[in-house]
This record gives C-alpha cells, structure tokens and sequence, in this order.
C-alpha cells in the first residue's frame, strides 16, 4: 500500500505497511495469582518472524522469539512457562524493577532532610525496590494496540509508604514492537509527593536461545564507555569513577564475556563473582536515546543494539543462576548462561555525591526509554498472513 504526501512542497510516494505487515497484537490468559486474579498476556507479533510476550505480572517480558541467521526461531529471554514457577522463584526474570532499581546502601535514603527506610532484601542493602517490588505488583493491562508499532500498556500505582518510599506513584510500563525489529520499553512515573525514582527492566538474554546448550558467555560485548563504578563487596559503588582502560572492564571494542569474566586478578571481579557493575554512558538523565550497548552472538548470527535516555548501564553477567532452576525449555539454569542489560540511574544515587539525580517531584515526569534493535542475521523479508 503507497499513500501520496508532500515533503517540502515536493509530492512523494510513500510506503505504508499492508495489512498483512502489520504488527499485531494479541491478548491471552498466563495464568493465575495465588489469590485466583487472573494474570494477563500480550503476544505482540511483526512480519519477520519476530514476537514478544509480555505478562502483566511484574510488566514482564516473559518471551521473545527471533529467526537465526538461517531462520530458525528460538525463545532468547531466560524465565518459566506457568505463574507457579515466578511465584516460587522469580529471580527478575524479564521483570520490570523498582520504585528504586539496583541498590540503595542498607535501603537507606534522604530527601528534604528526612530519612526514609526501605526493606534490605540483599544482605544489608536494597535491591530492586524492597522485598515487594515493582516486579511482584500484578499490574493493569490499559491498552492493546495492533501496528505497524503493535503495543501494550500496563500501569501500575505505588501508594505512599509503599515499601517505605514517600509519595504516590502511578507507573505506566509500555512494550512495542515494530516492522524493522525494534523492541521498545518506556518506562513514565509520576508522584504526589517528592521520592526516588529509577525503573528498568531485567530480562536476561542468551541469543543462542534459552534452551540452548551454549550459555551467553561467547557473546561479543560493546560498551561504549570510558569509566565505570568500582563496588565495595556489597555492591554498593564506592564513589569512584575509574577508567576502564588496561583493565577487563574495558569492553569500548566488541570482547567476548568469558575471556574475562573470571579473571580473578582483577579484585572487582572477585567481589562481583563475575560482572556485576554499572558503566558510565553519561552523568544524566537526556531527553534523546543514546548508544548503550551492543551484543552479538557468532554462533546464532543474533545480535541487538541497545538504545537508552539513561546515564547507566548495568552489565550483570549472570552470576548467581546457581543450577536449581529449570527454565522454560526444562533445561537448568546455570552461572552464565545469561546476561542482563540494564539502562539505569547509577546505584546508589541518592547516597552518592556527583551522581545522576534521582528526584522526582510532583508536576514532573519520570522516563526511561529503551529500545533493543534486534537483528537476526539476514534481511528476512515479511511473509504474508
């Protein structure tokens, strides 16, 4: 289908998608919450072979399912295939976490010179917003779009005091997918009262797919930074900006993970078991995406670029799955058989002098926005419906 407009004063023809592009989306039952709340599913579907299920359960996104450079599709987000399991053992598969994501140093912040306590759930530090996080909120579903961008919408509301947090905050969680393979999650918060805010999404890739038998540690890294943030044993960053250059932190050209994941010389290594740090993509918060990272698969010709506003980068290389989860394809879970992306505020922002601010006041809008540009390999034309 073409269509004529006019690009300045010149008339064109420009082509839309058909029918039989466009992207879809379609709405399906997950499962149950142990109080019998029914737990919704979004499968958003393009031409290429590309489709994304988000649950309502945490804002997750439970699957995503792309061809390899020979067509072949496989699921590449770890995590189950029943509500039981994520209620047992979620571990942030796929989840959207928050109000504060990463670390807060023994779940302690201030904010206009009162003190506020959150729940430590990671020995003596917050992680991932308390105890009930973003990630175990059943949120609403309140809008389902097919394409050529097929989306949908979830929200979910944070009251005052939630897990210690001051103001009530309304949180809308959307998930698109479009023609040219583009995944984007855009995080919106607003609040009633001055608090924190810092929302991002947890899914842990293996591009060689779930079930596969190869873990993500042969996928090629780019992280265009030049510093990153030293930890203390906790994981809370010691305030430091050190360079990542002659150092294995240093990943500003593409660098296979396990070459360097268990180099034990390297004493941030042994505090993190492997990668476990935030890199310094900036030192705010933008209004534009900018380059955050890429990943590529040589065995499976799968690759993606990751695109964000956020100053951060959280690079975790998977290493605590410890062999006691048996994932979707009921293959066990194992120490780097996945990675995890996460575009963030620096952990421990609101504790930490020259870090990205992390206030969010009444009449202001919080926004994280991501977008994974997926390739698989080779230029695979749409096929009809």
């Amino acid at each position: 289908m073409r269509m004529l407009t006019a690009i300045g004063g010149i008339a064109a023809m420009v082509a839309l998608p058909s029918a039989a592009e466009a992207a879809t989306a379609k709405r399906g039952t997950f499962g149950q919450m142990a109080d019998g709340r029914t737990v919704t599913s979004v499968t958003l579907t393009n031409a290429r072979g590309v489709s994304a299920t988000v649950v309502a359960y945490g804002a997750m996104l439970q699957s995503l399912v792309m061809p390899d450079r020979a067509g072949r599709k496989a699921d590449v987000i770890l995590g189950y295939d029943n509500m039981a399991d994520y209620l047992a053992k979620g571990q942030y598969f796929g989840a959207t976490v928050g109000r504060f994501a990463n670390r807060l140093a023994e779940g302690r912040f201030r904010l206009d010179g009162r003190s506020f306590q959150t729940p430590v759930n990671d020995g003596k530090n917050a992680l991932h917003g308390g105890t009930l996080g973003f990630d175990k909120l059943l949120w609403d579903v309140v809008s389902v779009k097919d394409g050529p961008t097929a989306s949908v919408t979830l929200r979910a509301i944070s009251r005052d005091g939630d897990q210690g947090y001051p103001g009530t905050m309304t949180v809308d969680a959307t998930y698109a997918l479009d023609e040219q393979n583009n995944l984007t999650i855009e995080y919106v918060a607003k609040t009633d009262a001055p608090t924190i805010a810092n929302i991002t999404n947890h899914a842990y890739w293996n591009l060689s797919g779930e079930g596969s038998a190869n873990g993500a540690m042969g996928h090629r890294v780019t992280i265009p930074a030049q510093t990153y943030l030293p930890t203390d044993a906790g994981a809370i960053p010691t305030g430091e900006f050190k360079s990542v250059a002659g150092t294995v932190f240093d990943f500003r050209t593409p660098q296979p993970i396990g070459e360097r994941v268990r180099d034990a010389r390297d004493q941030q290594i042994v505090f993190g078991r492997g990668y476990d740090h935030n890199w310094v993509i900036g030192r705010a918060v933008t209004r534009d995406q900018h380059l955050m990272a890429k990943v590529y698969d040589p065995a499976s010709g799968r690759g993606f670029e990751l695109w964000s506003n956020q100053p951060g980068l959280q690079f975790y290389s998977g290493n605590f799955l410890d062999g006691t989860t048996h994932g979707k394809a009921k293959r066990i879970y194992r120490e780097g058989d996945a990675i995890v992306m996460e575009p963030q505020i620096f952990p421990d922002s609101p504790n930490q002098k020259g870090f990205p601010n992390a206030r969010l006041d009444p009449g202001q809008t919080y926004r994280n926005v991501m977008t994974y540009r997926l390739t698989t390999g080779r230029a695979a034309a749409p096929k009809k419906r």
